[in-house]
């Protein structure tokens, strides 16, 4: 099901088109394209070069992984995301390795280096579904994740599928058209609070 994105102003065609669905088909991802997903991720910016994004991933292949992954989820998004084929859990390392000192941009990085993989995944006609709600202590003990990194996100990742497959309350978040702040609550000038003249 396509849903782009009903833009004010011209925008790549990926970036439309990326949206977070959660029907899935029942159609695995091979491994060369999820290969393909990592290294969109890879290649994204990040301060001073450090790369603090690691991912924990699972496929259907293997359902005893997959179901692992799975059970970090709140129960709300397991409802759903038990058909997405590839489970991905994003994780950031806290501080630069050569200091030791804390990285306050760790998040955003792994957060840039995850829409590196969304948009890979569109490109390629997958939908990729990035969620807060997980138990983040569950994943740290299940991971043995190290002290000094910090479980950020999951994402399920998959091949577009049928609404009709999710319940009501779902379909109907589904199917709702998309909505967006507009550009001029959000780009300020002079001082806080301030349209930008450039986005009125």
């Amino acid at each position: 099901m396509d849903k782009p994105a009903p833009v004010q102003y011209p925008v790549h065609d990926v970036i439309k088109r990326r949206w977070s669905p959660r029907a899935f088909a029942e159609r695995p991802v091979d491994t060369e394209t999820i290969r393909s997903l990592f290294e969109a991720a890879r290649w994204a910016p990040s301060s001073n070069n450090e790369q603090p994004w690691r991912f924990v991933v699972a496929t259907q292949d293997d359902q005893t992984a997959h179901n692992r992954l799975l059970a970090c989820l709140a129960e709300g998004n397991r409802k759903w995301a038990y058909r997405a084929p590839v489970l991905i859990l994003s994780v950031a390392s806290m501080n630069f390795e050569d200091s030791a000192k804390p990285n306050r941009h760790a998040f955003h990085d792994t957060g840039l280096a995850a829409e590196n993989l969304a948009l890979q995944a569109t490109a390629l006609g997958l939908v990729a579904h990035p969620m807060a709600g997980f138990d983040v202590e569950k994943a740290r003990a299940e991971y043995k994740i190290p002290r000094g990194y910090e479980p950020v996100a999951m994402i399920a990742v998959g091949y577009p599928g049928d609404p009709a497959v999710l319940p009501d309350h779902l379909r109907e978040r589904e199917l709702k058209p998309r909505n967006r702040r507009p550009i001029s609550d959000f780009v300020f000038a002079e001082q806080w609070g301030h349209t930008s003249p450039l986005v009125r």
